[in-house]
């Protein structure tokens, strides 16, 4: 009686891009843990399964993978989705959609991928200017887009007239520093759930905007 004839089936091979994507996805976890200083080309090609050789023949240094994790997170599908529904809330002038766009981004931003606000926190305590003047050039953009559309509302009498910058920044603290809090340093001590956090922000950001009705009661100046 012959034996069953045994088959082997050869390991299925990564496409160039399919490779790529791979990289960086083992660069991230290894930057967010050791930053890019303390994280070799030889460790992410041992981490990924490859040689050395196969990194560099996708970028030609570690400054380049570097710059691609942060292409890759600033110009996903989510971030382009996000910026798709902040322009239509500020065509349309709605002013609570904004702010709540801003926070929910920001939530959601720490909440689906900490490894990247890890390597971003790490790129600053290194002052790996690489990442940070490639973030900043990529956000300034974004930035500038909330300063006009606080100005064109400041100008309407909607809002308030602060300085557009100091309540982008007031916004972007409250919503940053819960969620790094809660995703990043993985504290205990959170006891609001994401949509309790998101619905008090943006009353909070609201109402400190927002020109007061006529008639409305408001806080008397000291003499």
């Amino acid at each position: 009686m012959s034996r069953p004839h045994k088959t082997t089936v050869a390991p299925l091979r990564l496409s160039a891009s399919a490779r790529r994507e791979k990289l960086i996805e083992v660069a991230i976890d290894l930057f967010s843990r050791k930053g890019f200083k303390g994280t070799t080309t030889r460790e992410i090609a041992a981490a990924g399964g490859v040689t050395e050789a196969i990194i560099f023949r996708h970028f030609q240094t570690k400054e380049q993978l570097y710059t691609a994790i942060i292409d890759q997170k600033l110009n996903s599908p989510d971030t382009a989705a996000w910026c798709s529904a902040l322009t239509t809330a500020m065509d349309g002038e709605d002013d609570e959609t904004v702010i709540r766009q801003l926070i929910s981004g920001i939530i959601q931003t720490h909440k689906t991928d900490p490894k990247f606000e890890r390597l971003m926190l790490y790129a600053a305590l290194e002052g790996n200017e690489v990442a940070l003047q490639h973030m900043r050039q990529i956000t300034a953009s974004i930035v500038d887009l909330f300063r006009k559309y606080f100005r064109r509302r400041q100008k309407k009498g909607a809002l308030r007239s602060l300085p557009p910058e100091l309540a982008l920044t007031a916004i972007v603290g409250m919503a940053q520093n819960y969620a790094m809090g809660k995703y990043v340093h993985e504290f205990q001590e959170h006891c609001l759930s994401d949509e309790q956090a998101l619905e008090s922000f943006s009353r909070i950001a609201l109402e400190g905007l927002r020109v007061s009705a006529p008639g409305s009661r408001s806080v008397s100046k000291k003499k």
